[in-house]
């Protein structure tokens, strides 16, 4: 296995004579440096090595350092390595074409060791500096995606409440929530939310919606009551311009009763046992602006075997394709009607891979639950 952990240079120069005198003077300050003589083989070692820095001559037969730098910003692998140009005294134009595809810097031949040493450690150390920057930023929005996943939960952790849910989060600070709550041994309550704009800020605002549900759904409470004592405290709390738009379903297994809140949110689908499925529409204002609200309600009677789902609005709404949700209501209610026969647990999944197919594009958050009676 390789331990060598010195810093790594790759040098691509057509001149051998180039080649030697800049390996010479690189090894001797410590650096482990490869070398190539032409574009596709620097390319390779590039891919293959992933050194720290890359010096790279501009004039070069066949694939000059122009086309090298291009291809190498279009791989994955090594469009993060650092490019100084090798250029001559009076190549001002390759000089200013080399920055704009990429490069950070030039050095003029004929080498001087003291001013390649020099150009080298400074792009090195910005190189260290910016990695070390980008891991920290990864880990802190690491943190903050495992803590806010944490907030959501699963249907192995509450099998009793029948549920099975599909999760996508655009960013790091996911815009969706989700919510699944015990109310008591037979009844159930069913939450999804929306917030307005994607940002860390939105996942601290997550734990605040979970336990306020928590804290406004017992029992003693009915629906209706649990949603505007919530949006009484989130009027208070949101910041400037946020609200969120959900959906409440609070479901009576013993009773076979299910009371549907909707606040803002696209409807919920209703897919009976038997017959066909029916999109649940209902006004209602969006929580947290204000506390003189509306909330839509509606109170049914069901049986064993029927099933609700709710999702986001990021399911069926396409800014690239121009359209609303409002406008995609059908689709969804025939993609939910076509799983009627998948377990509950699965269902979800299929629902968005019918309406986001395969390795989409996503363009806001998404979130499908399914509930079955």
């Amino acid at each position: 296995m390789d331990t060598d952990n010195r810093l790594s240079i790759l040098i691509v120069d057509d001149n051998p004579v180039n080649l030697k005198l800049l390996e010479t003077i690189l090894t001797k300050d410590g650096y482990r440096v490869f070398s190539a003589a032409d574009g596709p083989s620097a390319r390779k070692l590039a891919a293959h090595e992933r050194p720290d820095l890359i010096l790279l001559d501009i004039r070069m037969p066949e694939e000059d350092g122009f086309e090298v730098i291009k291809l190498l910003k279009k791989n994955a692998g090594t469009m993060a390595i650092p490019v100084i140009f090798l250029t001559g005294v009076s190549e001002i134009d390759a000089k200013l074409s080399g920055f704009e595809l990429g490069a950070v810097d030039y050095i003029t031949k004929p080498f001087h060791p003291r001013e390649v040493l020099a150009r080298v450690r400074l792009h090195l150390k910005l190189s260290i500096a910016t990695n070390s920057m980008i891991a920290s930023q990864a880990e802190k929005l690491k943190q903050i995606t495992e803590a806010q996943a944490a907030l959501l939960t699963t249907p192995a952790m509450q099998p009793e409440a029948r549920f099975g849910v599909y999760y996508h989060a655009l960013q790091e600070a996911g815009g969706d929530f989700y919510d699944v709550l015990a109310i008591s041994q037979s009844i159930f309550g069913y939450f999804l939310a929306d917030f307005s704009g994607h940002d860390i800020k939105t996942s601290y605002l997550t734990a605040s919606v979970k336990a306020l549900l928590k804290q406004n759904t017992s029992p003693v409470y009915q629906p209706l009551e649990s949603m505007k004592m919530i949006n009484d405290v989130l009027a208070e709390i949101m910041p400037e311009g946020k609200y969120l738009t959900a959906c409440y379903a609070r479901l009576n297994r013993k009773a076979k009763q299910m009371i549907l809140i909707n606040a803002g949110h696209p409807p919920m689908i209703y897919v009976p046992k038997q017959g066909q499925a029916e999109i649940m529409e209902m006004e209602g204002d969006v929580l947290g602006i204000f506390k003189d609200v509306y909330f839509g309600q509606r109170q049914m009677e069901v049986a064993a075997g029927d099933r609700f789902f709710l999702y986001s609005d990021g399911l069926i709404e396409s800014l690239a394709e121009k359209n609303v949700w409002t406008q995609n209501l059908e689709i969804i209610r025939r993609a939910c009607e076509s799983v009627r026969d998948l377990p509950i647990e699965t269902a979800p999944g299929e629902i968005a891979q019918i309406l986001r197919p395969g390795a989409f594009q996503a363009e806001d958050d998404v979130v499908v639950m399914g509930v079955e009676i």
